[in-house]
């Protein structure tokens, strides 16, 4: 491997065509998150429509839910990655991959198994402190509140396991240390600004008002991941480790082999 393939910092971009590729870097991160909002309420339409009672009494069947659950955070991905292999800097071949710091490492793959198991460790006691403080039907996520008093069959626990555990952490991080990151380094923001900028909008794309203090402690070891090893790998695996725990909690109420 070479120096340049170990290099965390982005290529250099003269001064002048630093603020378009920002700016087209940031565009691709809007277009990613548009498609994320529109893709949920595509999903919710035909059901709400029929009965808008249906949001309000958790009364959504488990596919779409579960369809709620995975395709919009896949798509808005997705775009992401296609918008930056599009619009991204440097020669087309492998931009996307170049563009969003995603490279195959396996020391970068240990840090981000370490600071994700950190990370447990430190979300845990302040969930149950934030629990505490708050309530316990205050604290829970979106996510919980949805599937909450619900058996699924073995499919669809499956899936929203996975869901919880693997792909909505991926699809995350595409766009916030992915997209995001990279639109703000291309601006020449400094790394520990990058870093708590992104930490900030992650929590707050949630839209979950009471949980964000808890979502910016969640983000910390995320956002570390990528920025000691300018790798968005290992704030995937880093972020997949921290959502194992509540995607098997999840798996086992749905499935009734705990009390919800």
């Amino acid at each position: 491997m070479t120096v340049a393939e170990n290099d965390p910092s982005p290529p250099a971009t003269p001064t002048a065509g630093r603020g378009r590729a920002g700016l087209l870097m940031f565009a691709v991160f809007a277009a990613a998150q548009a498609t994320m909002v529109l893709a949920s309420v595509l999903v919710l339409l035909p059901f709400t429509a029929a009965d808008p009672a249906l949001l309000d009494d958790g009364g959504l069947p488990p596919w779409p839910l579960l369809t709620l659950l995975v395709v919009p955070i896949t798509l808005a991905a997705l775009v992401a990655v296609a918008g930056t292999a599009w619009l991204g800097g440097g020669p087309r071949a492998g931009r996307a991959r170049r563009e969003l710091a995603f490279r195959w490492n396996w020391r970068d793959l240990g840090i981000g198994l370490g600071l994700g198991a950190g990370g447990l460790a430190l979300t845990l006691p302040a969930a149950a402190l934030w629990a505490r403080w708050v309530g316990d039907e205050q604290a829970t996520s979106a996510v919980g509140d949805a599937f909450a008093g619900r058996e699924l069959g073995p499919l669809p626990a499956v899936v929203a396991f996975l869901a919880v555990w693997l792909i909505a952490p991926l699809g995350e991080e595409v766009l916030f240390r992915g997209a995001l990151w990279r639109a703000l380094e291309r601006w020449g923001w400094n790394r520990w600004v990058v870093f708590a900028v992104t930490s900030a909008v992650f929590s707050l794309a949630h839209l979950e008002l009471l949980r964000t203090p808890l979502l910016l402690v969640l983000s910390i070891p995320l956002g570390l991941a990528r920025l000691l090893t300018g790798n968005l790998l290992a704030s995937v695996v880093a972020h997949q480790v921290n959502n194992f725990l509540p995607a098997v909690a999840l798996l086992l109420v749905t499935t009734g082999a705990l009390p919800g």
